[in-house]
């Protein structure tokens, strides 16, 4: 009710301003504000707005501007029917917030059905009524049309945007996006300075005066470009009102148009400068919206509605690089997430990661961020520190553990891993700070998953987890550079010592390209292990050395024995398997002189698919040695399932031998069970021939080690006599 008695309220205002401007019965008004507050409000909030229109209009000729009553049933007639027709073509056209150029021109467009059907009803009743004399009808429709039009154009726009609500559009321009509170005040003031210059400049009586109009109008240009919309409207709504005022009231030296021609180009005049900073408000304001939504997608995580990685890097380094309190980065990973995928589908995955980020949302406090920055990674910045951040991070933990979807039959939870670290501005930068936070997650994951980990300079996990992703970094620049070379070392047989075939294992080595050092795989594999390039590596190692066999015949057919390391990932990739077998199909190398080595504890992970493995390389020739052997859980437990050709005593037994009976009793208890499993024994880390005698005395079959032979690249191991023990 409130909104209907402020309509009738203005409208009556508006209709008092134009009627002042009438001098003589049967007179059209210069202008007419309350049809522009009529549309405004039938567009808004409906057509059904008519009858407050009716209510308004016949009061204005109760209590303003009576009329015969012969022309009242048209007057009314025509702003109903004009108002309805054009609010009806505007929301027809769906003009939503009005701030475009096509959505300015539709409500223009209606505009010129309201005006032009008003004026059509009001001077047929004006003529009906004996208001005008039939030569006056049409300048009467001329002068009312466009006294209606310029009041749409200059009070429409104004109408329509005070009464918008607030837009759920998330690429809307923000305040800030905008000048500034100051500069708009002092806009006000030159806006309206500016009037005074325009009415003093009238008192002169030259003709020229009314070029002083410029200057308002540049004003509101200027508030096009730098100024919300409404200040536009506003600001071109009074300043209509303030020229049509002038020139109607006859104020400064302003005289009303008394010929058509005159009424026709000043009102022409001022729709004009009317139109033209609202299209180019429309279109500042298309381009800040477009603007905002490239912003938006380029930080905004698609499935989550959460801001990205790219949103969290500016957020952190805006953070940093600013004073303030210090907050905590609690970088997210949820543990074993693939396997939702593999087991429920990616559809499922996608589920849960959308789930998981609801709940996380709920868990923020006043300040918080949360942002999406990988599959299933979230960082959070909490306003937090110390023991506060770290229990808020236990309850996410907690909340993340007790949550549940249902996909198809299936109900699917997961938990998830948190590493935190400090961020205090000015004290940290973000690549650091993302490292150190990254290694503490992947530290709690290691510890288990399902907990918090707090990195500080003290913690030797988190620093540990640096370095091996340093590794890593410097494995797969080795891997494209080729920058692996292979050693070999021989093993020798204590039976029969006059075999002079080649028997050997090929050690990998890194080449530093910094020192040219050749690094021993004690630097690498552990990191490779860790993430995940031991295959790789395994890959590129059967390729050495196949690719060096096929190219060296002569020296290939000296071979007896190559013994080839496999790490634990290759024992279970189906795709190594694969690649493996056809590598050795199509080379010239015999499968016959292939040995791979894998270790007691990779073969147990997943007995099955180790035994697959060997069985295929075995269907080729291949043979298998348990490397470690006698350092596992079980050992002996173990041998029934795995089918292998030598058992590779652990060097911990061989270098204590002379020293320890445990270690003589283990080793003569593997030697045993090779001799009932007819399987042969190779002792590792022989480092004298006097260890070599005792091993015979316990029936190893061959040993090796630095008193052996030490291990030297293949091309010179190959340009050598390297296989006899004595040397």
């Amino acid at each position: 009710m409130a909104r209907v008695v402020l309509f009738i309220v203005l409208y009556l205002l508006g209709a008092y301003l134009a009627d002042q401007f009438i001098h003589a019965p049967g007179q059209v008004a210069l202008f007419w504000p309350a049809s522009g507050l009529a549309l405004g409000f039938l567009v808004r909030y409906g057509l059904h707005w008519v009858v407050p229109l009716l209510i308004a209009n016949l009061l204005v000729h109760v209590l303003i501007s009576p009329v015969p009553n012969s022309f009242l049933l048209f007057s009314l007639a025509s702003n109903a029917t004009g108002g309805l027709l054009g609010a009806f073509y505007v929301r027809n056209g769906n003009p939503g917030s009005l701030m475009s150029v096509k959505s300015g021109f539709t409500l223009l467009r209606g505009g010129i059905i309201m005006a032009g059907t008003g004026a059509l009803i009001g001077t047929i009743g004006l003529y009906v009524s004996g208001m005008v004399e039939a030569d006056a009808v049409w300048p009467a429709f001329a002068k009312w049309a466009m006294g209606d039009l310029l009041g749409i154009i200059c009070v429409g726009p104004s109408v329509f945007l005070l009464t918008a609500g607030i837009s759920s559009n998330p690429d809307q321009p923000l305040n800030s996006d905008y000048a500034s509170f100051r500069e708009k005040i002092v806009w006000s003031i030159l806006l309206f300075s500016t009037y005074a210059l325009v009415f003093l400049g009238g008192t002169t009586g030259s003709s020229y005066a009314l070029g002083l109009t410029a200057l308002p109008i540049t004003l509101i240009i200027w508030s096009a470009i730098r100024f919300q919309p409404v200040w536009t409207a506003m600001g071109i709504t009074i300043t209509i009102l303030v020229l049509t005022s002038m020139t109607g009231f006859g104020m400064a030296g302003f005289k009303p148009p008394a010929e058509l021609l005159d009424a026709a180009l000043l009102l022409s005049f001022l729709c004009l400068i009317s139109i033209i900073p609202l299209v180019l408000v429309a279109a500042n304001h298309e381009n800040r919206v477009a603007t905002r939504k490239m912003i938006r997608r380029a930080t905004t995580d698609n499935a989550t509605g959460l801001p990205n990685r790219t949103a969290f890097e500016e957020a952190t380094r805006e953070a940093l690089g600013r004073n303030g309190l210090p907050q905590t980065l609690a970088y997210l990973d949820l543990d074993h997430f693939t396997l939702v995928n593999d087991t429920a589908s990616h559809a499922a995955g996608d589920e849960l990661i959308q789930g998981i980020a609801s709940l996380l949302v709920t868990k923020l406090h006043t300040g918080d961020r949360l942002f999406r920055i990988g599959g299933d990674e979230f960082a959070l910045l909490l306003l937090c520190e110390g023991k506060e951040a770290e229990l808020r991070c236990q309850r996410i933990l907690q909340a993340i553990e007790a949550f549940r979807i249902g996909w198809a039959s299936n109900v699917i939870s997961t938990t998830a891993s948190i590493g935190m670290v400090t961020l205090r501005p000015g004290h940290s930068e973000f690549a650091v700070l993302l490292s150190q936070a990254d290694a503490a997650c992947f530290t709690a994951k290691e510890l288990g998953g399902n907990r918090v980990f707090v990195s500080s300079q003290q913690a030797t996990e988190s620093q540990d987890r640096t370095e091996a992703m340093r590794w890593a970094v410097r494995i797969r620049d080795a891997l494209n550079q080729n920058r692996f070379e292979i050693d070999c070392q021989s093993i020798n047989s204590l039976k029969n010592p006059s075999d002079q075939s080649r028997y050997f294992e090929v050690l990998v080595r890194m080449r530093d390209p910094d020192t040219g050092q050749r690094l021993l795989p004690g630097y690498f594999i552990p990191a490779a292990e860790r993430f995940h390039l031991g295959t790789q590596i395994d890959r590129h190692v059967v390729e050495l050395v196949l690719d060096w066999m096929e190219k060296h015949p002569e020296a290939a057919n000296t071979v007896s024995g190559c013994s080839i390391n496999l790490t634990a990932a290759s024992m279970v990739d189906e795709s190594f398997s694969q690649f493996l077998k056809t590598r050795i199909l199509t080379s010239s190398f015999s499968a016959r002189k292939l040995i791979f080595e894998i270790t007691e504890t990779s073969a147990v992970r997943d007995l099955s698919r180790a035994q697959n493995l060997i069985n295929d390389m075995r269907a080729l020739g291949c043979r298998f040695a348990l490397d470690d052997f006698g350092t596992g859980f079980c050992s002996f437990n173990y041998l029934r399932n795995l089918d292998v050709d030598y058992f590779k005593i652990d060097g911990s037994f061989v270098r204590d031998l002379e020293s320890s009976a445990l270690s003589m009793a283990v080793i003569k208890s593997i030697t045993d069970i090779a001799q009932v499993l007819n399987k042969k024994t190779t002792a590792e880390h022989c480092e004298s021939l006097a260890l070599a005698e005792i091993l015979l005395k316990l029936n190893v079959d061959y040993v090796q080690g630095f008193g052996i032979h030490k291990p030297e690249p293949i091309d010179e191991y190959f340009s050598s006599n390297a296989t006899k023990i004595a040397e």
